[in-house]
């Protein structure tokens, strides 16, 4: 459609724009406290694609959500959206999510630590061990950093994931601490094995 009738689209994608906005506002007015955006199919588009016929819309929701709601939270969430983090962060909004593919130290370092960042375990992690799933939890929040970071899986749960599973996530999530000083030690204990 974006080839053949770019001008429905855009009047098409307006018109979804004010609505969706219009239903966040009316979201947050009945008492939700933080907003997630997504943007299912953005990551199957080229980055110049998405500036087009994405972004551009995202923004306007951010926008016309900020003027209302200007304290809530708003989280963008594109699945498959390793090539789009910079472009994602220029919306406005709060947090960017992070899917299983991005891997969370290099999410962190390309967005910067002004934002931010939701993710993102990968939810197959799930089907593994227990103590496989803790560690790889221990591993996304240590990548993530001491601020501004929002445990998640990198997706939704996967169909026949074990409830035991999903449960112990939710439990080694409740019991972690952060603690930056361990952090700073174990930095400089791979130092000095480099």
């Amino acid at each position: 459609m974006c080839h053949t009738a770019p001008n429905l689209l855009r009047a098409l994608l307006s018109h979804l724009t004010k609505a969706i906005a219009e239903y966040i506002i009316y979201q947050v007015e009945s008492g939700a406290h933080c907003i997630q955006i997504f943007d299912s199919w953005g990551g199957q588009l080229p980055p110049d694609m998405w500036e087009k016929w994405s972004k551009t819309y995202i923004t306007e929701i951010v926008s016309i959500v900020r003027k209302r709601c200007p304290k809530t939270p708003l989280v963008l969430y594109i699945n498959g959206n390793g090539g789009l983090l910079e472009r994602m962060k220029g919306t406005g909004v709060d947090v960017i999510g992070l899917d299983w593919t991005v891997d969370m130290a290099d999410g962190r370092k390309r967005l910067g630590s002004d934002i931010g960042v939701q993710g993102n375990v990968d939810p197959a992690y799930l089907f593994a061990p227990l103590p496989a799933v803790t560690q790889e939890i221990q591993r996304v929040v240590k990548c993530a950093g001491p601020h501004r970071h929002i445990l998640n899986l990198g997706h939704g749960v996967l169909v026949g994931t074990p409830e035991e599973a999903v449960a112990h996530f939710f439990d080694v999530t409740k019991s972690l601490k952060y603690d930056s000083s361990s952090q700073n030690q174990a930095m400089e204990e791979s130092k000095l094995l480099v």
